[in-house]
């Protein structure tokens, strides 16, 4: 008897064909026959199959893993902040056309061209920082600042004649912010953010120890910088004393005052606002014609500066409709 005529080999046998045991076909004559297709290769189931040949790639060359890991990573593009400006000319140039300079950082030990930018700073009050080399290294990576750098307003500062006029032209009386120190930006911004919609007539900040007029800043104003004039003086306490003599009264905002809502906010008034952490300096709160104070009924015993301004803001507003009703 042939192996075909074997009952009990295809007994053995799926609808397929093939073996049940062994899964291969079985042929005409009984026999079990061997699988022609290729059998698995052991790199089937890692993460990348062999390229095809001509595919690009093969054309590429045969490059290995661990020297794939070994390529540099791309560098990465530093981008400069939009109100800095690098560099001797650019920063000679900005001096010279008057342009609005929060300050100007000078390596150490610079020379030559370097002294001159420094002298026509001074002559023209500009805030002057000498740094080391590192730090104007990592303010301008991979630029050539040649040991000058300089920040500029993002937008010009004006004078305290603009906002008289200001105050004028609306026919009211001087409503004016002095921020006494304030070093957060985005403080500044909502200081901006509120005198704009209380209608103050300007803001007035020191040169020194302080924010300026920065991009983030004007962020933070939400568009209010374009339309509240932002005044920049060397001694604020000098400020106070020129406001005075125009008949501008001057009420510190601090600690130990008369409760804000009891004390008389018309008529010419500029609100003196403290910086963070410090408040409103003695210097300043000596010159001040009041003290004002807001009552806090928690456990934190002081008020973000910028949320202190709005309060009084909207509360010199509230006097000044009833004083005309």
């Amino acid at each position: 008897m042939s192996k075909r005529d074997n009952p009990r080999l295809w007994e053995k046998v799926n609808k397929d064909g093939k073996n049940k045991r062994s899964n291969h076909s079985v042929g005409r004559d009984g026999r079990l026959q061997k699988d022609s297709s290729p059998k698995p290769s052991r790199t089937s189931g890692m993460r990348s199959a062999k390229p095809a040949a001509g595919s690009r790639a093969a054309g590429q060359g045969r490059t290995s893993r661990a020297a794939a890991t070994r390529l540099p990573a791309p560098k990465e593009d530093f981008e400069l902040n939009p109100n800095l400006i690098i560099g001797r000319n650019p920063v000679t140039e900005a001096i010279k056309s008057g342009r609005s300079i929060d300050k100007i950082l000078m390596q150490k030990d610079a020379e030559g061209s370097a002294k001159k930018i420094a002298s026509m700073a001074r002559e023209n009050g500009l805030t002057l920082q000498y740094v080391d080399k590192i730090a104007l290294d990592k303010l301008c990576p991979g630029r050539p600042h040649q040991g000058v750098a300089a920040y500029v307003a993002a937008k010009a500062y004006a004078d305290l004649d603009d906002i008289f006029d200001a105050a004028a032209s609306r026919g009211e009386d001087p409503l004016i912010v002095l921020l006494d120190g304030l070093e957060d930006p985005h403080n500044l911004g909502a200081v901006l953010r509120s005198c704009d919609g209380a209608g103050a007539h300007g803001v007035v900040i020191p040169s020194r120890r302080a924010v300026g007029l920065t991009e983030t800043v004007a962020k933070a104003s939400a568009g209010a910088i374009e339309y509240v004039p932002v005044v920049k003086v060397t001694n604020l306490g000098q400020c106070v004393d020129k406001l005075k003599e125009r008949g501008v009264w001057i009420a510190a905002v601090d600690m130990d005052g008369e409760n804000y809502s009891d004390a008389k906010l018309t008529g010419p008034l500029a609100l003196v606002i403290g910086g963070e952490g410090q408040g409103v300096s003695q210097t300043v709160r000596n010159k001040a014609d009041y003290i004002v104070s807001i009552p806090m009924k928690g456990r934190v015993n002081s008020l973000n500066a910028s949320n202190a301004a709005a309060i009084l803001l909207y509360e010199v507003d509230r006097q000044r409709t009833l004083a005309k009703e």
